[in-house]
């Protein structure tokens, strides 16, 4: 069982541990992120979508939410920026993807926020939806790509001013991914795309399953002295402690746990919850105040690792006692929490049970440890324990090679007009595309940004490489809408 990737997810009344799953939910996206004090206007409406794009006995329609700002908006002339939704509520996008906004003025666009199907408000079958693997078999990149090839369809047809519009796709993580599809799917549909954060090629036999979990360790290793080193040595640490009643008494009170820990198995979990705490830690290690996926100082990795600076000497004591304080970093930053969820690492903003069921049949993401080049426990990629897993909780198994097969892999030659925008800090540019693949085809890597950085709103604090990546991003949109009036 993976230590990285196990987690508690209640489905009813039954706790099932489903392996190889969690550390995939990217985060991919947020709630409102107050760090921005930014108040956005927008419009909400709903459109008939087909259950079904691809066959011809599901004739269902369900209502698909989208957002539409249109203050900067110059009708006849003026592009459609088009944010390709991620597996969580459209709004919690919205709020956060403050480029979008701060654009839009400039290129006097219209914004719009599409909602993926089975997420927040756009569920296919209502509350029946997520009832069992027949209503959840309509969930997949591909219906959701139909999706929004069909809406933009409909909105150039019908929102007056809007047909000769130029569309670019704009997403981060998942929906970058998405961003990037629909421009190589639907090429009429959209000049073009920015995927931020993008993770296309973090499938089976494109990447190395170590490459992600190197990159968190190399943050954590950047930012003090042995902080990599200190997380590795607190497994054994728990192990050692966890042996005993005493000893999980001690850790519960220590990590002042709200479920106190009563068996040696809740220490396995409680190790992976901290997993997934570094992990996430890495990806919204932003050089402010951020409340992305709980609210954090400015660089937090560098505030955790002020309580991780110890010698070879410490005690495993007094090891896990700075291990807490470092976790607190994370989960209690504003001091108003009186005890820690293991329960809970993120925002229940996005969708897990339906991420789970795309991790369980497309979205299938080889990810590997082996306690060397990284700081975690050696945990080997187990494509068939994963797939049990999937079997017991959705009656399914992934098909591993299905991505590679349905957008080309790492062959992106024949497509044009994408810009690939990655953050040297995240973890999910392993997967992603950090290189020029051709004129059109492009690469923008921030050596100091980390998840989708580019995507949020300006800040006095950001570095230039991402004020940089912004500005570059900006002549690309506008090359492209150019390109596009003159096409006959």
């Amino acid at each position: 069982m993976s230590t990285s990737m196990v987690v508690l997810l209640l489905v009813g009344v039954q706790c099932l541990h489903v392996v190889a799953l969690k550390s995939q939910l990217f985060t991919r996206g947020d709630a409102l992120d107050y760090s921005s004090k930014k108040i956005v206007d927008y419009k909400t409406f709903y459109f008939n979508q087909k259950i079904d794009h691809f066959g011809f006995f599901e004739n269902g329609t369900f209502k698909q939410r989208y957002l539409v700002a249109d203050q900067h908006w110059q009708q006849e002339a003026g592009p459609i920026l088009f944010y390709t939704g991620n597996e969580g509520d459209i709004t919690w996008f919205c709020n956060n993807t403050g480029f979008m906004w701060q654009i839009a003025e400039e290129l006097g666009a219209m914004l719009v926020f599409a909602e993926h199907r089975y997420y927040g408000d756009s569920l296919p079958f209502g509350p029946d939806s997520y009832s069992d693997s027949k209503h959840l078999n309509y969930l997949s990149s591909e219906q959701a790509l139909a999706d929004f090839a069909v809406l933009i369809r409909e909105l150039k047809r019908l929102w007056p001013g809007a047909r000769h519009s130029a569309v670019i796709a704009v997403g981060g993580s998942y929906g970058g991914m998405l961003a990037a599809w629909l421009r190589m799917k639907y090429p009429s549909t959209v000049v073009g795309a920015l995927a931020a954060s993008a993770p296309i090629w973090q499938f089976p036999g494109m990447v190395p399953c170590g490459d992600f979990y190197r990159i968190v360790s190399q943050d954590f290793a950047a930012s003090g002295p042995n902080c990599d080193v200190n997380i590795r040595r607190s497994w054994s640490a728990i192990d050692k402690i966890a042996s005993s009643v005493e000893g999980l008494a001690w850790l519960s009170g220590t990590f002042s746990l709200c479920a106190p820990l009563k068996s040696r198995q809740d220490s396995v979990f409680f190790k992976e919850w901290l997993q997934e705490t570094w992990v996430n830690l890495a990806m919204v290690d932003y050089p402010y105040e951020a409340s992305f996926l709980q609210p954090l100082p400015p660089w937090p990795i560098q505030v955790v690792c002020k309580h991780l600076g110890f010698d070879s000497s410490v005690s495993d004591h007094q090891l896990l006692q700075g291990v807490s304080e470092a976790a607190r970093v994370y989960y209690n930053y504003t001091g108003t929490h009186a005890c820690l969820n293991t329960s809970s690492t993120a925002t229940g903003s996005l969708g897990f049970l339906g991420w789970y069921y795309q991790a369980c049949t497309e979205m299938v993401m080889p990810l590997c440890t082996d306690g060397v080049q990284d700081m975690f426990e050696p945990q080997a990629w187990d494509f068939q324990a994963f797939s049990d897993e999937c079997q017991v909780l959705f009656g399914v198994r992934p098909r591993a090679s299905w991505v590679e097969t349905q957008y080309g892999g790492k062959d992106l030659s024949a497509h044009s007009n994408i810009i690939f925008s990655n953050g040297a800090l995240d973890p999910w540019s392993s997967g992603g595309v950090t290189r020029n693949i051709s004129d059109s085809v492009v690469a923008i890597v921030i050596p100091d940004g980390a998840h989708h950085l580019d995507l949020r709103y300006d800040n006095e604090r950001d570095p230039p490489a991402v004020r940089a990546a912004r500005a570059l991003e900006v002549g690309y949109f506008k090359a492209w809408v150019q390109q596009a009036r003159r096409a006959p």
